[in-house]
């Protein structure tokens, strides 16, 4: 009895000392935990927000980039971290989607993380090289049709957005090709520009200025939307595939448990980021984002999004036995 009491002591010892520590959030460094190496564009997006998140939140905010196992080294560690609001992550459709369905994960990505905030999204474009005949995507869906099998769509690797929108894209379109997959995607883009392969679901940052320069053909835009830096591509619903909605997009998590004021504060910080001038311009303009509606930057459109990508995904990628390198 004196025991189960001492261990409930300390238990409400440790809630009381949370509980004070939430009330004077932040009071000392913030650390965002990026899954990649630094230069790629997570890594570049967490810094545009950070930067901006220093200022309002009046702390400093370290970017720690933890590398390895597609990701999912890096969402452990911030499954693992306090509940305090201290440190928190950013991830992508990759590592809080994909990764569920292809690797067997040590946690659950819906119930061991508290989400934040949306941050920003890329479409893709449907683009073939320059020779393929078809003029619009009713043709190059034609055209797959009469040569089944015969075509190769180039990836960033197994188990990349490109390869999973691709396999989703044949299951839409009832055709066949082959799946080349690449070390990136800018070793794809490349051969696809040489002719060396057919096609390719790529996001907007890497295939649109070859589209533009006429190295490569595009078809369509993933999105409900036309392009502001291509508005002469149509969208999928406009070219004759609706509802082929697809994108990689950021947001950021912190523990579970972490106190729901703290996820309000940093909430709070992110929305004001997303709403500056020149945080907008770095994302939209130089980095083709899309920045999400007022409405789907709450915490609570994260866990719906989120929860709508895995349902939405994992049977494509599981009837399609995807496995991760």
């Amino acid at each position: 009895m004196t025991k189960l009491l001492s261990i409930t002591t300390v238990a409400a010892t440790l809630m009381s000392a949370l509980s004070a520590q939430a009330q004077n959030f932040p009071s000392k460094p913030i650390t965002i935990v990026v899954p990649f190496a630094a230069g790629g564009p997570t890594d570049v997006i967490a810094r545009v927000i950070g930067e901006r998140l220093r200022g309002t939140l009046g702390q400093t905010v370290i970017i720690e980039n933890v590398t390895g196992g597609a990701g999912s080294i890096a969402v452990g560690r911030v499954v693992r971290a306090a509940p305090d609001g201290y440190t928190i992550g950013i991830g992508h459709w990759g590592t809080h989607v994909v990764n569920g369905a292809t690797y067997t994960l040590q946690y659950d990505l819906l119930k061991d993380l508290a989400p934040v905030a949306m941050l920003a999204s890329t479409p893709s474009l449907i683009v073939s090289k320059s020779t393929v005949p078809a003029k619009d995507l009713k043709e190059l869906i034609a055209w797959l049709k009469a040569n089944p099998g015969k075509a190769a769509q180039g990836s960033g690797g197994a188990g990349s957005a490109a390869h999973i929108h691709g396999v989703f894209f044949q299951q839409r379109t009832d055709t066949q090709f082959q799946h080349v997959p690449y070390r990136g995607a800018a070793p794809a883009m490349q051969d696809l520009v040489a002719g060396q392969i057919d096609l390719m679901i790529d996001q907007v940052p890497n295939s649109l200025p070859h589209a533009r320069a006429g190295k490569i053909k595009a078809y369509a835009v993933t999105s409900k939307t036309r392009l502001d830096a291509g508005p002469e591509i149509p969208t999928v619903d406009e070219a004759g595939l609706p509802g082929f909605h697809t994108s990689v997009w950021h947001a950021l998590w912190a523990p579970r448990a972490t106190p729901s004021n703290v996820i309000a504060a940093l909430n709070a910080a992110v929305v004001d980021a997303l709403a500056d001038p020149k945080v907008r311009q770095r994302l939209v303009a130089d980095l083709s984002q899309e920045i999400p509606a007022r409405a789907e930057q709450t915490p609570e459109a994260l866990s719906a999004f989120q929860k709508a990508e895995i349902e939405k995904w994992w049977p494509v990628i599981k009837a399609a036995n995807i496995k991760g390198d």
